[in-house]
């Protein structure tokens, strides 16, 4: 039991190496109104003078005051000349000749037997962050007390809760005092030591009113009611120390502190500490033996034992815990690089593989969120590609004023026998070429799905790339040259499919109807209906009449304002001129209808050849190409300083927390449940 208290000020130590407060060891933390007497009840405890004294805010850092008992130094002699009886290694302190003597963190094994010399680096450290004047930091001093006569105790000296601002103080020093108690001990692990001066009402206590906010239930609360010589006569603090006035969980213990006479005649602590076992007999007999300062000693160790006994399991799962969480942090952090050319060939490689994987469907980490690689590119060609072809009708644009114009302007100054061949190839080849437009922009989708697997892979996949940012950028720009370099190749071949469709048109296609059949069809119609189908096209005529206008060029709009001249609009159609009409647009339509399924699958066949298949073929051995080079090696693998400087901290972190768990495992293996 007696080694729990030594073992929390090892993981203090620990965890402070590494700077960090991540984990909220049980402590005693030390809270009172200014000039309360906190710091007179700490020294009572040590039974040195070492803490500056004054009127007015003294302390103005936290003190982490850690006591430890050692063996005197008359044993610890005898163990070194190897005459006595070594009982404990650790209390031995080999090399140091003092009976008593202090060190601090931020002096490296300088050891301080002179408690005044104590005193004035306390002073000195606290004016090198906080100014020579009453200013406040919240940076802690580390001192440890070695004596003989202490008990193993770790406690924090906390500035005193002031009011009113005076010297250089902001003005909001009451705000930044509180605000700096609160943070101590809203610690869950930590014990609330509250101390209240006995000459004035407990409840006005500035100390107790904020354990209560952070301790309701007043579980890690004890109170010290300091001065009990100073109270106005005839007058007397049994009723509270009984706790009949404010009860306390923890306990109520009444000490007399040292006056300012006996600090300036040098009156010693063991003469105070007999005066005030003095002033307890005759004032409190009753309570004698549960007051004064050597009863506050022993409580505080015995409940700060008690108290580390009941946090260590959670301290140990949340040990465990941190470990494993920064272990994980230390792995994506990956090793420090040693062979520059085996690592930039292996992420490299899994960069190659990861990204012909994101397009396979075969990656590891696969987005619920979105499409993503090959299933967007799917996407693109049966969805988007596929549904915008359907969409464009085969004789959109196409008005039945032009299919005329088309036929007459075909024959010449000849009235034509039959429906020229020329101007169904002419109107054709029109309706074709819109479906280059589309084809080009699924071309283009796809590029675009490639470009955005490169980060996709450099974010999830291949997390390695966000060590080395040069390397990054290198492979983005590789990449993204092989595309660019076979983007004009698959839209030049894109153009060529629509191309070759139009340089020849193919009447003798298997799915082609046969001209004749169209037109004895046509002929067969007009003879069901004629008066009926004259009247439904001539009104078609005239609603077409005025956007057909808008489209082609100023020639074609000049023809047909000489068609319209030569061929006024209440001029019903001939049935010959309808039925020319009607067989050009359904060959038209049935041709169409052919190419168009013939585009909409070579298109996709033709972007997976020219543009993803040969990228996926091609991308390991350029990207090898263009970076394995020696004289590139040294400036691609290059870290960002970030990653260096986290992963240097995260396995500093993982060493204190390795250390902290072997700690804690020491006190477990020494069955103290």
């Amino acid at each position: 039991m007696e080694t729990l208290i030594p073992t929390i000020n090892r993981l203090q130590e620990v965890f402070l190496t590494v700077g960090a407060e991540i984990i909220q060891l049980p402590q005693i933390v030390v809270v009172g109104s200014q000039s309360s007497g906190k710091s007179s009840v700490l020294e009572s405890l040590v039974g040195r003078d070492f803490l500056p004294r004054g009127s007015g805010i003294v302390t103005r850092r936290p003190l982490v005051l850690q006591l430890i008992n050692v063996s005197p130094l008359e044993e610890r002699l005898k163990i070194e000349n190897g005459n006595g009886v070594k009982l404990n290694v650790q209390n031995s302190y080999p090399g140091v000749k003092a009976e008593e003597w202090g060190t601090f963190l931020h002096c490296k094994n300088q050891i301080f037997s002179d408690f005044q010399e104590i005193r004035r680096e306390i002073e000195a450290e606290t004016e090198r962050s906080s100014g020579d004047n009453k200013g406040i930091s919240p940076e802690p001093i580390y001192l440890k007390i070695y004596s003989p006569k202490v008990l193993n105790l770790t406690l924090v000296d906390l500035p005193g809760i002031t009011k009113v601002p005076v010297g250089d103080q902001p003005e909001d020093i009451e705000t930044q005092v509180q605000e700096m108690i609160v943070s101590f001990i809203s610690n869950p692990n930590s014990l609330i030591l509250a101390v209240s001066p006995a000459n004035s009402d407990l409840a006005t206590s500035d100390a107790l009113k904020l354990a209560r906010e952070v301790d309701p239930d007043g579980r890690r609360t004890l109170l010290v009611v300091s001065k009990l010589d100073l109270m106005d006569a005839g007058t007397d603090a049994l009723e509270v120390l009984l706790g009949r006035v404010i009860p306390v969980k923890l306990g109520i213990i009444g000490v007399v502190n040292r006056s300012q006479h006996d600090i300036n005649t040098q009156k010693s602590l063991e003469d105070s500490i007999r005066d005030e076992q003095a002033f307890l007999q005759r004032h409190y007999p009753s309570l004698a033996s549960r007051a004064g300062s050597r009863y506050l000693a022993k409580t505080l160790s015995r409940l700060l034992m008690h108290h580390i006994r009941d946090c260590l399991p959670n301290l140990k799962t949340r040990v465990t815990v941190l470990s494993s969480q920064y272990q994980a942090r230390l792995n994506s952090y990956g090793q420090p690089v040693e062979d520059h050319s085996a690592t930039l060939l292996q992420i490299v490689t899994k960069f190659a593989s990861d990204y012909c994987n994101t397009i396979e469907g075969t990656a590891r980490y696969i987005q619920t969120t979105e499409l993503c690689g090959g299933a967007r590119m799917c996407y693109i060609f049966h969805e988007t590609f596929g549904r915008t072809l359907q969409s464009i009708d085969p004789l959109g644009g196409l008005t039945e004023l032009d299919v005329l114009t088309a036929i007459r302007n075909a024959t010449g100054p000849r009235p034509a026998l039959f429906v020229p061949e020329v101007s169904f190839e002419l109107l054709v080849k029109r309706q074709i070429k819109r479906l280059e437009e589309p084809s080009l922009r699924c071309v283009e989708l796809v590029h675009e799905e490639l470009q955005r697997i490169i980060q996709h892979c450099s974010s999830y996949s291949t997390q390695e790339l966000l060590r080395f940012p040069k390397l990054h950028d290198s492979i983005v720009e590789v990449v993204t040259g092989l595309l660019r370099k076979r983007l004009p190749i698959t839209n030049d071949m894109v153009h060529n499919l629509v191309a070759i469709e139009l340089a020849y048109i193919n009447t003798k296609h298997p799915d082609f109807t046969d001209a004749a059949q169209v037109s004895a069809s046509v002929n067969s119609q007009q003879a069901e209906g004629l008066d009926g189908g004259k009247r439904w096209k001539n009104e078609k005529v005239a609603e077409d009449k005025a956007p057909a206008a808008g489209f082609g060029s100023p020639s074609k709009g000049q023809a047909i304002n000489l068609l319209d001249t030569a061929v006024p609009v209440s001029r019903k159609l001939s049935s010959r001129e309808q039925r020319d009409c009607e067989v050009i647009q359904r060959l038209i339509k049935c041709y169409f209808l052919i190419v168009r399924k013939s585009i909409q699958d070579s298109v996709p066949k033709t972007v997976m050849h020219f543009l993803v298949n040969f990228v996926k073929e091609h991308l390991q051995s350029e990207l090898v190409g263009q970076l394995y080079k020696q004289a590139l090696l040294q400036e691609l693998l290059i870290e960002s300083q970030d990653t260096a400087q986290q992963r240097t901290e995260v396995a500093q972190m993982l060493e204190a927390l390795k250390k902290a768990n072997n700690i804690i495992s020491e006190i477990r293996e020494t069955h103290l449940w």
